[in-house]
């Protein structure tokens, strides 16, 4: 085959080229984020919460994970930094209006919008939520009652410091009058790769400044409390318990009488046997070697 007139190869046909990698479609991710839960990859469903980097859960799922963590298999990778339901927020949104065309799949339509400019939460445009409330806009819709984003309120150098003494005074949320802070209180949901970077530090920086938990240290305190009094009471002296009268001089009388049968028995005795009870009032003799280290006693 080849060179009989019957094909002509090319330059695809002869030399091999190198593949090129292949590219994960954005719409789908986009698609995915947004319309899907990050841990269970299930449609998200009311109640949904979101973490403090703007990830959006469904509840349920984030329950699973949470009373066993091996319940999805990357589910340390995706949300391992959520300790408890203290470190997410229930989501207030709101729901989409619009009828969704005949043609379209029931996941494809945006569920939510935004209260304030009713554009659809789809990826299309940038949507935040305010942390002390939970409620969800979109970011121009937000920029439209004056409030700036979080790149704008947390600046970069002296601009930055001039911003954050201006971003001090506390907003209103337009939804449920909630008070938040500009520079603190606005967190973008499904952030890209670098405001995800910061929104961590942050994060790490807020849990870092938290005061450690001081339960156990009560408990301790109160133990100790509690056995304190009880050293106390062993150390302070009791007095000695008083004895019966009658129980008292029968003993005197039994150890008198004691006495008495001893001196008599010792009485009796020969002089050479009261040698080895010896006198104490006396030196002891000194000991030679075949008394020494020996003790003997006659009754």
């Amino acid at each position: 085959m080849g060179n009989d007139g019957g094909s002509i190869p090319d330059r695809r046909d002869l030399v091999r080229t190198k593949a090129k990698a292949e590219q994960a479609d954005k719409a789908n991710q986009t698609r995915a984020r947004w319309f899907f839960c990050a841990l269970s990859k299930r449609p998200l469903q009311e109640p949904i919460v979101s973490c403090a980097l703007g990830r959006l859960y469904n509840k349920d799922a984030l329950l699973e994970f949470l009373l066993d963590r091996t319940q999805y298999g990357d589910g340390a990778a995706i949300c391992g930094h959520i300790r408890s339901l203290k470190d997410v927020k229930p989501l207030k949104l709101t729901a989409n209006p619009a009828t969704a065309p005949k043609t379209a799949a029931p996941d494809e339509r945006p569920q939510f919008v935004c209260p304030l400019t009713f554009k659809e939460m789809n990826g299309a445009q940038p949507f935040v939520y305010l942390a002390p409330c939970g409620c969800v806009f979109s970011l121009s819709g937000l920029k439209s009652l004056g409030a700036s984003s979080p790149k704008e309120a947390s600046g970069s150098g002296d601009e930055g410091k001039k911003d954050k003494v201006d971003a001090d005074p506390l907003e209103l949320c337009p939804q449920c009058g909630a008070k938040y802070s500009k520079s603190d209180d606005i967190i973008p949901l499904n952030p890209s790769a670098e405001e995800e970077s910061r929104l961590r530090l942050l994060m790490e920086k807020k849990r870092a400044s938290e005061p450690q938990k001081k339960g156990k240290k009560r408990k301790a305190g109160a133990a100790e409390g509690s056995e304190a009094p009880e050293k106390k009471k062993k150390a302070s002296p009791t007095p000695a318990p008083s004895l019966n009268p009658n129980v008292a001089a029968t003993s005197r009388a039994v150890v008198t009488s004691l006495a008495m049968e001893e001196a008599k028995r010792k009485a009796g005795m020969s002089d050479a046997v009261k040698s080895l009870y010896g006198d104490p009032s006396k030196p002891k003799p000194k000991e030679t070697f075949t008394t020494m280290g020996t003790f003997t006693r006659y009754a």
